[in-house]
C-alpha cells in the first residue's frame, strides 16, 4: 500500500500549495504521474511541489492552471505563486510592483547597489546569500526572490516595455558584490542595458558630492494617465506616495541629477572601465 504523507496547508504558504495542488489532483481522480504526463513534469517533481519539498515555480503555476483549467480565475496557481512569492518580499513593496507592472515611464536612482531590474541572476544570488547569512531570510526565500525578480524584468522586453531611465550612484559600480566574475557580467550587463531603444542610464559620480539630491533610493512611476507616484525604502518596509505635493518635487530633484551625472556615453565608458579592470 502506498504511503500517502499528510499534508498540513496552515503550516506555510508553500505547504498550503501542495495542500490545493494535490486537492485538485486528486478531485479529478489523477494520479501524480498522471498530472505529470499532462503538465510535462515527472512525477517526482509533481510529488515534492505537494509535500512541499520543492518550491513552485511560475512556469510549473501556469502550466498547472492549464492543465485544471484554473487560467485568470481566483482559484490560479499562479495568483497562489504570486502570494506566496510576495510573503517573501519587504512590506510595501508587491504594493509597488503592481504599479510597475502598469508603468509607462520608470525612473530609478540607487546607492551601493544596482536596481533589481538591472541586476543580473549571479548578483542577485549574491546579495541574496548575504541575507540568508544575516539570518533576515531562508534559502527557500532567498531563491523565491530571485525567481521573482527574472520574472520582474520581464517588462523590460514585453510588446510594449515601459521606458526605463536609471542614474546610478557611483558606488553601484565600485562596491564589489560577490567574485571578481560576479562584477565583470554585472558591468557587461549594464553596457548591453544602455543600447535598448527605451532605456537611459547615467553615474552620478563622487564629485557630484552635497549637490547630489537623494542620499536614498528613489523610485519614480508615471502612468499611462500621467499621474505620477514615487516610492522609498527604509530597512524595515516600502512606501508608495501618491501625493502630489510630496511627489512633484521628487521628479524636479530627479530632473536635476540627470543634469548633473555624467551622460549615458561617459556612463557606458565607466562600466567597460570598471569591467576590464576587474581582476580574474
Amino acid at each position: 500500500m502506498v504511503n500517502i504523507k499528510p499534508l498540513n496547508p496552515e503550516a506555510s504558504p508553500r505547504a498550503a500549495y501542495g495542500a490545493r495542488l494535490r486537492s485538485s489532483r486528486e478531485s479529478r481522480g489523477w494520479t501524480q504521474d498522471e498530472l505529470a504526463g499532462l503538465g510535462g513534469y515527472s512525477g517526482r517533481h509533481i510529488s515534492a511541489v505537494e509535500t512541499g519539498r520543492k518550491p513552485p515555480t511560475l512556469p510549473f503555476s501556469r502550466s498547472m492552471d492549464t492543465v485544471f483549467g484554473f487560467t485568470s480565475t481566483a482559484e490560479s496557481f499562479e495568483r497562489a505563486w504570486t502570494e506566496l512569492r510576495n510573503g517573501s518580499l519587504l512590506e510595501g513593496f508587491p504594493e509597488y510592483l503592481s504599479q510597475e507592472n502598469r508603468a509607462a515611464e520608470i525612473r530609478l536612482f540607487d546607492i551601493g547597489v544596482v536596481p533589481g531590474l538591472l541586476q543580473t541572476p549571479e548578483y542577485a544570488t549574491v546579495l541574496e546569500e548575504g541575507n540568508v547569512r544575516r539570518g533576515t531570510i531562508t534559502p527557500d526565500q532567498a531563491a523565491e526572490r530571485v525567481e521573482a525578480l527574472m520574472d520582474r524584468q520581464s517588462i523590460l522586453t514585453r510588446r510594449n516595455p515601459p521606458i526605463l531611465i536609471v542614474v546610478l550612484d557611483e558606488s553601484c559600480i565600485r562596491r564589489v558584490i560577490g567574485s571578481p566574475a560576479v562584477m565583470e557580467r554585472q558591468m557587461a550587463h549594464l553596457i548591453e542595458f544602455a543600447e535598448r531603444p527605451n532605456t537611459m542610464i547615467q553615474v552620478a559620480p563622487f564629485t557630484m558630492g552635497e549637490r547630489r539630491p537623494f542620499g536614498r533610493q528613489v523610485n519614480l512611476l508615471t502612468m499611462p494617465d500621467r499621474s505620477v507616484m514615487s516610492y522609498v525604502e527604509s530597512e524595515t518596509n516600502g512606501y508608495l506616495d501618491r501625493e502630489l505635493t510630496s511627489v512633484l518635487p521628487l521628479v524636479r530633484y530627479y530632473h536635476q541629477l540627470q543634469a548633473e551625472a555624467h551622460s549615458q556615453a561617459a556612463s557606458v565608458a565607466m562600466f567597460d572601465e570598471a569591467r576590464k579592470g576587474t581582476p580574474r
